[in-house]
């Protein structure tokens, strides 16, 4: 095959190849993904094996809803995870295609039954509620540890039924499963970390099966009890599939929700007009907000697709065998889509994000839950009588995978 001709001399896709691209401010990266998306074509990202950059809202939504032609598999992240992972973990349902990826999303989806959407919905008023109450009450001032990771974990763990003695060893699993994806390390730092958050997703995934075969025996109206007594085409998860579903729900859920939900303080105390703007009416602004927070933030940068079928697309013949990165990051700024992209607009609409995908087979699950818990949460941090606000940057993780913050200080308004 011959060479692209992007891979000679000045290649308008290698910044996105130097590991300090990501440690770079936002205004430098964004500006770096407004070139590419002026290119007439998509461009080549010297990575690894290479990859070609979909930077366009129209491409990457293209490229979700063909997954014939763009395949999940064998791997939606970077690098792609290796075979002897795949059958020690399982294929997590982001890695699968076709029937496998429907009969697996059909289980789950069967399980999240109106009755346990309405009650998790409730738990997450009161959730929020509390988490609250405790920051009111103590004063801390660390954001993400004391406000945005413990909402969705503690939601996510009442919505499966984790026992309370789990809890802070699954929060503590989670950040070692997750604190160095898409993180650009040294030598030692690589061979040593892999193997801390594998250990992590297995011990995970032994203490959940543990709970699935105790709710085989004796259900309750928790959400492991749905999934694994589910009845779709007589198949319900088995125990390395519940442990998969598992660790995804855990790491994505956690991670994307939490993120959002920081860089939303961090947006709101930005841009004082649009915060007096939502307080004016909460209710009527509220989803729009969270939605603009979402777009603004765009917790995942960015998944991975594999072509298996030719086809053309943006000027481009792809071809199988090809890898190509959806860059959601930069879609979300596209200009085509999005007036003034990089203004922080409560009132933007329409506002087609692809903060939770690009549509098709794999748009994300637990989009509506993490609507509602934003929303909840705001509604809470910023109605009290005490206001808050974020104080300084937040201390970004530097990942070329998602937008994870590690850590933000935060202030209260009124004593």
């Amino acid at each position: 095959m011959t060479l692209p001709a992007q891979r000679h001399g000045t290649d308008p896709g290698r910044e996105l190849a130097e590991p300090g691209f990501w440690q770079q401010p936002a205004a430098h990266r964004l500006a770096a993904f407004a070139r590419l998306r002026a290119a007439e074509e998509p461009v080549f990202v010297p990575e690894g094996a290479g990859h070609w950059a979909l930077v366009r809202h129209a491409h990457v939504q293209e490229a979700s809803r063909l997954p014939k032609v763009f395949a999940s598999a064998p791997g939606v992240t970077t690098p792609e995870p290796a075979r002897w992972v795949r059958a020690l973990f399982g294929d997590s349902m982001v890695n699968l295609d076709g029937p496998d990826h429907a009969q697996l999303r059909k289980i789950v989806q069967r399980a999240f039954t109106p009755r346990l959407l309405a009650a998790a919905e409730a738990d997450i008023h009161a959730v929020a509620a509390r988490i609250v109450d405790d920051v009111l009450a103590d004063r801390p001032d660390e954001f993400v540890s004391a406000v945005a990771s413990r909402l969705p974990l503690e939601v996510i763990c009442n919505m499966m039924g984790i026992p309370e003695h789990f809890r802070a060893e699954i929060a503590d699993r989670v950040n070692h499963a997750s604190e160095n994806i898409g993180v650009e390390r040294g030598l030692a730092s690589r061979l040593r970390m892999p193997g801390r958050g594998l250990r992590a997703l297995a011990r995970m995934q032994r203490m959940v099966a543990g709970i699935g075969r105790e709710r085989r025996k004796n259900p309750t109206d928790d959400l492991i009890s749905a999934l694994v007594r589910a009845n779709v085409d007589g198949q319900a998860l088995g125990a390395r599939q519940l442990g998969a579903f598992f660790s995804l729900l855990m790491v994505a859920g956690v991670e994307t929700t939490r993120n959002a939900i920081t860089h939303g303080l961090t947006l709101l105390t930005d841009h004082p007009d649009q915060r007096d703007l939502l307080l004016s009416d909460f209710e009527a602004y509220a989803d729009g907000a969270v939605d603009e927070m979402i777009r603004h933030s765009t917790p995942i940068i960015q998944f991975r697709r594999t072509v298996v079928a030719e086809h053309t697309m943006g000027g481009r013949v792809f071809r199988p065998g090809e890898k190509v990165v959806l860059y959601y990051a930069s879609a979300n700024r596209d200009e085509a889509v999005f007036p003034d992209p990089d203004a922080f607009v409560i009132t933007r609409s329409p506002n087609p994000h692809l903060g939770f995908g690009g549509g098709g087979p794999h748009f994300c699950l637990g989009a509506h839950l993490a609507r509602v818990e934003m929303k909840a949460l705001f509604r809470e941090l910023l109605t009290r009588p005490v206001g808050l606000r974020a104080v300084g940057l937040p201390d970004l993780a530097g990942s070329n995978f998602d937008n994870r913050v590690r850590s933000l200080r935060f202030a209260f308004e009124r004593p």
